[in-house]
């Protein structure tokens, strides 16, 4: 069943298929220790201590993870936690398809990670993870109360939040100051685009742009990204939410600063130049980089000059402040895992105390202490290097932030994804007006939805 299940994931269908029809047929891969209650069982020896395998796409540098997984292990004899990168780069999407593979193999897995909540849908559909309901209810746990994300999938949970991600701008002191600008503590996108025309400098090759936009669908839903109760662009029930007056605004103001102000750097140069966005920002190409929190740690190890924080903009001066986009690395146990009890109770550790302990990324645990969450990261970098951090706009940013509701798409939301960012695309190169832009997105997003509906 599960096999099958498999073959639902796009991006690995031969391969999972060719490891189905050649692997073993013992059910284990040949590896697996011998079942308890065997003819041994009954003699008193001492337990060997249970291993459980933590598997995600980070690799050492970037999280933390053997250290953190020890810690654990010393508070816990009766568990062996070892930590496996399924990605030499610490790219999320070969990790997860490194993933998909050693589910559809049968090797064994406990613990497992996807960066977003389209990745950690498209899982659920496919049986990969195991239902933690009865877990939480044994603990007394309640989601939505414990998280400051609450990824509940038809009514069951099948992950908790790790990282959890908020999002906010990062400012370049410097320029600020010369253009004698404060720092921002509470605005709109419209004040945003005003900022960057004024920190936007020079012409040709030594021109600086007050803003960076980049390729990835956040960019183009803006004004969406904070609304306290419907913040994607799928609905829960998979129709598309893009002939909306949010995603319409986002799109003109982001065409308007590239294209008209020339505030902002444009599409085509970040495509057709492949540009990071760390390096725009660290090159000081761009005052102003809308992202999320995960730049903070970055900053502390490669920061290159003064840094501020500002919350993410606002629609509407009414709106209320500090609403934003929200995003998390969610842990969830593998349904083939033998050692399930194991894997949640690493998996409830981790989301809680856990994080703290690995010193480099912001909880989604609303009981952590937000001075001392930062107090970690910036312990991890250099100090002449984290003296560059504005730690008090920082704190003033992340003390008024409050998560959107977070809405875990169905399975074939990132099919609707590719077709919504590829009309954008032609839009923000000039090739379509912003109303067929609009229009092929959303019918095309509603033609797969029916075409998944069957």
């Amino acid at each position: 069943m599960m096999r099958k299940s498999l073959l639902m994931l796009s991006a690995i269908v031969l391969t999972a298929a060719s490891l189905a029809g050649c692997g073993s047929n013992s059910g284990g891969g040949g590896q697996a220790a011998p079942a308890a209650g065997g003819k041994d069982a009954g003699k008193e020896t001492p337990k060997a201590p249970v291993t459980i395998k933590v598997q995600g796409w980070y690799t050492e540098a970037q999280g933390n993870w053997n250290a953190t997984v020890e810690a654990y292990n010393k508070t816990h004899p009766n568990v062996k936690v070892v930590y496996e990168s399924m990605s030499e780069k610490g790219d999320s999407q070969e990790g997860m398809k490194k993933l998909d593979l050693l589910a559809a193999s049968g090797d064994q897995m406990d613990v497992v990670m996807y960066s977003s909540a389209p990745d950690f849908a498209q899982r659920v559909g496919a049986g990969i993870l195991e239902p933690l309901d009865d877990y939480l209810k044994k603990d007394g746990v309640v989601v939505k109360d414990e998280y400051k994300i609450d990824p509940v999938v038809n009514g069951k949970y099948y992950a908790l939040p790790g990282k959890t991600i908020e999002w906010l701008v990062l400012l370049n002191k410097d320029k600020l100051d010369a253009a004698k600008l404060p720092v921002p503590t509470e605005w709109t996108w419209n004040d945003y685009a005003e900022y960057a025309k004024k920190l936007t400098q020079g012409e040709g090759a030594s021109k600086t742009y007050g803003s960076y936009f980049h390729t990835w669908k956040d960019y183009a839903l803006l004004a969406l990204n904070n609304d306290v109760d419907n913040p994607s662009y799928v609905k829960p029930d998979g129709s598309p939410n893009i002939d909306n007056p949010k995603v319409r605004f986002s799109l003109e103001l982001r065409n308007k600063m590239e294209n008209a102000d020339k505030s902002s750097v444009p599409y085509f140069d970040v495509v057709s130049q492949k540009m990071n966005y760390r390096d725009v920002y660290y090159a000081g190409k761009a005052a102003m980089l809308v992202t999320g929190n995960w730049m903070v740690g970055e900053l502390a190890l490669n920061g290159k000059f003064k840094t501020a924080f500002a919350p993410y903009p606002k629609y509407d001066a009414k709106d209320p402040n500090g609403y934003t986009e929200v995003g998390a690395d969610f842990l969830g146990i593998a349904a083939s895992s033998k050692h399930k009890q194991e894997a949640y109770d690493f998996i409830r550790w981790y989301t809680t105390e856990g994080i703290l302990t690995q010193g480099l990324f912001f909880s989604g645990w609303k009981k952590a202490d937000i001075s001392k969450n930062v107090e970690a990261i910036l312990k991890a970098g250099k100090p002449e290097v984290t003296a560059l951090i504005d730690r008090d706009s920082l704190l003033n940013t992340l003390k008024v932030n409050k998560a959107t509701k977070l809405l875990v798409p169905p399975t074939y939301a990132l099919q609707q994804e590719k077709e919504f960012t590829n009309q954008v695309e032609l839009y923000l190169t000039g090739k379509q007006d912003l109303n067929k832009t609009i229009q092929t997105a959303q019918a095309k997003m509603e033609d797969i939805k029916k075409s998944n509906s069957k």
